[in-house]
């Protein structure tokens, strides 16, 4: 059964020296033997180089504002009484 880093889950061969964790080489410190969740040390475990960042923005997707939303309706008009046309009991 191999076993996995337990912060990448990649294959494993070393245990931390504090924690005792399975850890790959890419997460384990040199200088103390602890993985980089334990490690103190001032050192990077992995030198990384700085990366460019771009800002694209895309004319059609500026923004608008949200529409109102449609007022309540009216209210229905009461009906108009109406007398009845030539009603003999009247």
């Amino acid at each position: 059964m191999p076993f996995v880093c337990s912060i990448c889950e990649e294959e494993s061969t070393r245990i931390c020296a504090n924690c005792t964790k399975d850890t790959c080489g890419n997460h384990l410190c040199e200088k103390c033997g602890c993985c980089s969740d334990c490690c103190s040390c001032d050192v990077e475990l992995a030198p990384s180089e700085p990366e460019s960042v771009m800002f694209v923005r895309q004319a059609s997707q500026t923004p608008h504002p949200h529409p109102m939303p449609d007022p309540d309706p009216a209210p229905e008009p009461e009906p108009i009484p109406t007398y009845p046309k030539d009603d003999p009991t009247l």
